[in-house]
């Protein structure tokens, strides 16, 4: 099994890349094809220092960074690149109004002067294939049952191959829907610090309107620096760690790029769904993103009123306003441009070729008919969860609840819990209410919660309202078509709740008992819609759904790899957040009729959008002065004689790959990776040969705002320059 599909996977890889640059790798098994088709397109790397186990290589020196994004280690000391949107909650997290590294920027002098954070970073050590051993285990089971045992194999290998004392975790990843199985082996590291971040206004720069557009000129870079004990192994924060001496790090290019050149990039795509169906894409453009753009469009609204009031507010509220912003643009592009591209009428035509195929072969024939009965059953569901998920639970206070009170209920009214259950759930709530209360901004937040309760009225079957409660909504507030209603009824709940009562809060912790979080009117809205009707009702569907989907998508890619494997397009894993390549080339582009679009920004376009003491597009004084002197030292583009800001390629990356490096030919750091553009936005489902572009911020204006703008030439010092 393990041979044929690696053969299959590699003949099919082969014969897409010819047609374009998609396409997410796994290192373990960059072919010789794919390889030489590297090599061809620019590569002067050899698959050696590329991957390998058994000595250091390019790999070594791709991280993890905290819990979503990708870093890179620069420097024999272990000094980490990565976006400044990763870094952006512990610069928050760091920042005082009398400190305020996210507004002001912060550069470490010294490594004294570093700051300590919470983060980890994690390295990547082998990637093992554990597909026979899966598979075997699973032999002639099908639904529920094998969902449940695959759940314990995978479960029982990351525990085997795991050594939590030498900080070791593995995470077996399925790939091409359960078709294929990697162990991935990492080994965390728990002190991280910040070494520097430019200012907010260089770091965000364009904010919400450029995001996800290109042209852009943003400096979306931070700075970390990764410790270990004395003896070099992994430990958490202590005074007496050393920096890290890394395997492998990427020396910093500052030679410059042309139209053409070729482009590399490492790291961790988080997901994709590039098989999916005609029916996903349908329930994604319907139902799943015009609800998730409209409800996170509400709570942006509220906290956006309320930081532009106070500066200690946007600090407070900065952190996840920029994390709900920036999917919610997503997904309102991603609609526009499946339905734009007709990606259902595509997905439609190959799956038609697929059920013609199908007749007659037991294991595929009603894979389609029984499919098409499983989406139409969750399909009138979908709303609901969609409004429970971002709408009642997109209010912080419920969030908290629901992560840390219903758990605590759980333990309060079921037998048998044992008392040292019963301390870890209190203890629990305890901590994260502080956390919670640190970042609560009421105002926001009871607008949220007024409003998502009114479009939840609104919006969703009244078959599906969780029972009895509009109607004492109505006896109690007033008419349900007015929005005065909803208003009057959070306010209620926000003054009411022992959750915003220290004495109150105290008195309960003091002698928790069920009865009393029951009565509590935060409590009790979250249960109404949450736990006595969506987890009690409808839950069990999207369960249900959950389970045969997957079951069906496993179906479909054996099949589809069975059918014709040498048209089959795109046969590359799906992301699931394990180390990837793809490469490709800086390369400009027309996105529409009479456009055109080239592949790097300078200064000059930084200083025609710069707008002193705008919200999104404001500068450092001291930047503009320098940039109008055109002081751009050695980072300056001889080419264009100016400081290029940012370029774009063809790679192929999703959410995940912020911070990725972009690699030119000799493996030398030339830019980081943040975004897409726009007119791609449907990546996730379905990728555009000729459209799809990575917006990447150019390694020459990270290091003229380190040492021109910041003034921390000792950082610049520390990299290995390539001139």
């Amino acid at each position: 099994m393990k041979k044929i599909f690696l053969t299959l996977f590699l003949s099919v890889s082969l014969l897409f890349r010819a047609a374009a640059d998609e396409g997410m790798w796994l290192p373990l098994l960059l072919g010789q094809q794919v390889y030489n088709d590297m090599v061809k397109k620019g590569l002067k790397l050899t698959k050696d220092q590329l991957y390998n186990i058994n000595k250091a290589s390019l790999k070594d020196a791709i991280i993890i960074f905290g819990g979503g994004c990708t870093g890179e280690i620069v420097s024999a000391e272990g000094l980490i690149f990565t976006n400044h949107h990763c870094g952006y909650d512990a610069i928050a997290s760091a920042s005082t109004m009398d400190h305020n590294y996210l507004r002001d920027g912060f550069y470490a002098r010294n490594k004294g002067e570093e700051i300590p954070t919470t983060l980890t970073v994690q390295f990547l050590l082998r990637i093992e294939d554990v597909t026979k051993e899966v598979m075997d285990s699973l032999q002639g089971l099908t639904g529920a049952e094998r969902w449940k045992k695959q759940m314990d194999v995978l479960a029982a290998i990351n525990k085997r191959m795991s050594d939590a004392d030498q900080y070791i975790e593995t995470r077996v990843s399925s790939l091409f829907k359960g078709n294929q199985f990697l162990a991935f082996v990492y080994q965390r590291y728990g002190d991280v610090r910040i070494v520097g971040a430019p200012p907010e206004s260089v770091g965000k720069f364009g904010g919400d309107t450029d995001n996800w557009e290109w042209p852009r000129h943003t400096g979306d870079f931070s700075i970390f620096r990764v410790y270990t004990n004395p003896e070099g192994k992994p430990a958490k924060y202590a005074g007496n760690n050393i920096p890290m001496k890394p395997k492998w790090y990427l020396p910093v290019s500052i030679k410059g790029l042309k139209d053409g050149d070729f482009a590399m990039i490492w790291g961790y795509p988080g997901g994709t769904n590039r098989y999916e169906t005609s029916y996903g894409v349908q329930l994604a453009t319907d139902i799943n993103n015009p609800s998730l753009v409209k409800l996170r469009d509400v709570r942006l609204k509220y906290m956006f009123e309320e930081m532009k009031k106070d500066p200690a507010i946007k600090l407070q509220l900065a952190s996840s306003y920029a994390s709900i912003a920036n999917y919610w643009k997503f997904y309102d592009g991603e609609t526009k441009q499946l339905l734009k591209y007709d990606v259902f009428g595509q997905k439609k035509k190959f799956e038609e070729k697929f059920i013609a195929w199908a007749k007659g072969k037991p294991e595929y024939q009603y894979l389609f008919p029984d499919w098409e009965k499983s989406y139409a059953a969750w399909n009138k569901y979908a709303r609901q969860r969609m409004y429970v998920n971002e709408g009642v639970l997109g209010s912080p206070l419920m969030s908290y609840i629901g992560s840390y009170l219903i758990p605590l209920e759980n333990v309060l009214i079921k037998p048998g819990i044992s008392k040292a259950d019963k301390k870890k759930a209190i203890d629990a709530a305890i901590e994260n209410r502080k956390k919670f209360l640190d970042k609560e901004n009421k105002p926001s937040d009871l607008n949220i919660l007024a409003t998502t309760t009114m479009l939840f009225y609104q919006d969703v079957d009244k078959d599906q309202h969780p029972i009895g409660f509009y109607g004492t909504l109505k006896n109690q507030y007033g008419p349900l078509s007015d929005e005065a209603t909803y208003k009057k009824y959070a306010a209620d709940v926000f003054s009411k709740t022992m959750i915003f009562d220290d004495a109150r809060w105290d008195a309960f912790i003091a002698n928790p008992d069920a009865a009393t979080l029951q009565a509590d009117p935060a409590f009790n809205h979250l249960s109404a819609f949450y736990t006595n009707n969506y987890v009690s009702k409808y839950m069990p569907f999207f369960q249900q759904f959950t389970m045969q989907n997957a079951e069906y998508g496993r179906l479909f890619l054996k099949g589809i790899m069975e059918m014709d494997p040498v048209k089959a397009k795109m046969m590359y894993p799906d992301a699931t957040f394990t180390m990837r390549v793809s490469y490709g080339a800086v390369k400009s582009y027309r996105p529409r009729d009479a456009v055109f679009y080239d592949y790097v920004t300078t200064s000059k376009g930084l200083l025609e959008k710069y707008k002193a003491g705008d919200y999104e597009f404001d500068l450092p004084a001291r930047q503009i002065e320098l940039i109008k002197k055109k002081d751009f030292g050695q980072y300056a583009d001889k080419t264009r004689n100016d400081l290029v800001i940012g370029f774009i390629t063809t790679n192929d990356i999703t959410g995940g790959n912020s911070g990725s490096p972009v690699l030119n030919a000799n493996g030398e750091l030339i830019g980081l990776a943040f975004d897409g553009n726009y007119e791609a936005l449907s990546h996730k489902l379905a990728f555009d040969k000729d459209l799809n572009r990575t917006i990447n911020v150019d390694i020459r204006y990270v290091l003229w705002c380190i040492d021109k703008l910041g003034g921390a030439f000792n950082i610049i010092k520390e990299l290995k320059i390539v001139k």
